[in-house]
């Protein structure tokens, strides 16, 4: 199965060949790409985001006069073409091995929660590309994170010590929304090779991140490009419909009822005519005891250069928890095969307490569905807040336990990870 997305993602891998440009040129003619570092180092002067946490109140004060520099209608904006968003930008963990550390996780490979966190940084600057003007050095835009679509791999071991490239564009755009595409290669035996494909939504708002802001039109300029756009828009409609068929919404199918009540019959205690005695399967887990639960405290360190919480950060600790749940589940170590619909439902401030739980929802065969669940705490109030909401599909190395919904509440996540995981398969 793995090498059959790693020949989709080959597939899908000829488009950005087709767009490449590099930000740098060296004098000798090669291409010189940029590092993560520079990403984010790029990111700050175009937002004016202070390094120094005492002066962000008053960096962003000062975006405050940019408002005037906001575009009233899209119409007012200049169309841009998809070669004109397009970046690559290197991770150079074999020729600089002195970045290899904050990479490396135990099993010597690298950190997906890492991945993640650059994956977050690059498709935010592709979108300042997109939207860039000429005669205005810092953007009147804030550009944040509004979800994760999907991000498959075709490989399970990412090596830490050989070179990364990422490739990525604006695919679609909205009237104050982009969807990004990107790509991410890895260098072997002189040649770079899929790893993963990722596609993010990416929403403008105003210098003050309260309302929505207009973006550049994009215009398709190959067939091949037209496509691409239509896929934006199909995306868009699809999670709309998954939206709306929300457990949380609308009643299960006919066909989900079934499922649940199957599981209910087979775990009654035939010796006994009661409703609620409930006897576990061989080879099963109670889903309430799939679960591992985890705290942050949300430091400066952590923050964008919007001065909250980095989305690539809350990312990285939801994939690590996911991780350590499925790990724990299977009693083996898992990879991870694809993240899905990661929705951004509210910002999370400098100080927060970040209450992380990790829930096991579903399984088929080696495969474990783990759903991540981000709420804040107010210390003052006591009241939670739900921040967001992921999705990680791993795979074990061995079959594991089928996990098994004892109540109503349980049994709608097994089904909502059960939905998840027939389109990932699907997907891939």
């Amino acid at each position: 199965m793995l090498s059959h997305i790693k020949m989709q993602l080959y597939a899908v891998q000829k488009l950005p060949s087709l767009l490449a440009r590099t930000l740098v040129s060296g004098t000798n003619g090669s291409p010189l790409l940029p590092d993560m570092a520079e990403v984010r180092s790029r990111l700050r002067d175009i937002v004016g985001a202070s390094t120094n946490w005492r002066d962000h109140v008053q960096a962003m004060q000062e975006r405050k006069a940019l408002h005037t520099l906001l575009a009233k209608r899209q119409e007012d904006l200049p169309p841009r073409r998809m070669k004109d968003s397009y970046l690559e930008v290197l991770l150079p963990l074999g020729s600089q091995p002195e970045i290899r550390e904050k990479y490396l996780n135990v099993h010597n490979s690298v950190r997906f929660g890492r991945i993640l966190e650059d994956l977050d940084s690059l498709g935010v600057l592709i979108c300042y590309t997109h939207t860039k003007q000429e005669m205005q050095p810092r953007s009147p835009l804030s550009i944040v994170t509004a979800l994760v679509d999907k991000i498959n791999l075709c490989k399970k071991v990412i090596y830490p010590d050989c070179d990364i490239k990422f490739t990525g564009n604006v695919s679609w755009v909205g009237k104050t929304s982009m969807e990004v595409k990107m790509h991410m290669l890895q260098l072997h035996d002189g040649d770079y090779s899929p790893v993963l494909d990722a596609t993010f939504v990416m929403v403008a708002r105003d210098p003050e991140n309260k309302r929505p802001a207009f973006v550049n039109p994009l215009v398709p300029e190959s067939p091949e490009e037209e496509e691409i756009f239509k896929q934006g828009e199909l995306n868009k409609l699809k999670r709309i419909d998954f939206s709306t068929a929300s457990l949380l919404k609308m009643a299960p199918t006919a066909e989900e009822r079934n499922v649940i009540h199957d599981i209910f019959l087979n775990t009654l205690d035939t010796k006994t005519v009661s409703f609620r005695s409930r006897i576990l399967p061989p080879n099963s887990v109670w889903m309430e005891d799939a679960k591992l639960k985890g705290l942050q405290i949300c430091h400066p360190q952590e923050r964008n250069i919007f001065n909250r919480i980095f989305g690539g950060f809350l990312m990285r600790k939801a994939f690590e928890l996911g991780w350590a749940t499925a790990c724990s589940y299977g009693c083996s170590r898992p990879f991870i095969v694809s993240v899905d619909d990661i929705m951004f439902q509210r910002p999370v401030e400098v100080g927060s307490l970040l209450l992380l739980s990790g829930q096991v929802c579903y399984t088929e065969k080696n495969y474990i569905q783990v759903r991540v669940h981000s709420e804040v705490y107010d210390a003052d109030t006591r009241e939670h807040h739900t921040t967001n909401i992921f999705h990680f599909t791993f795979i074990s190395e061995n079959e594991v336990p089928r996990v098994v919904p004892k109540t109503y509440g349980e049994s709608m996540l097994y089904l909502d990870g059960k939905r998840h995981f027939a389109a990932i398969m699907k997907e891939i």
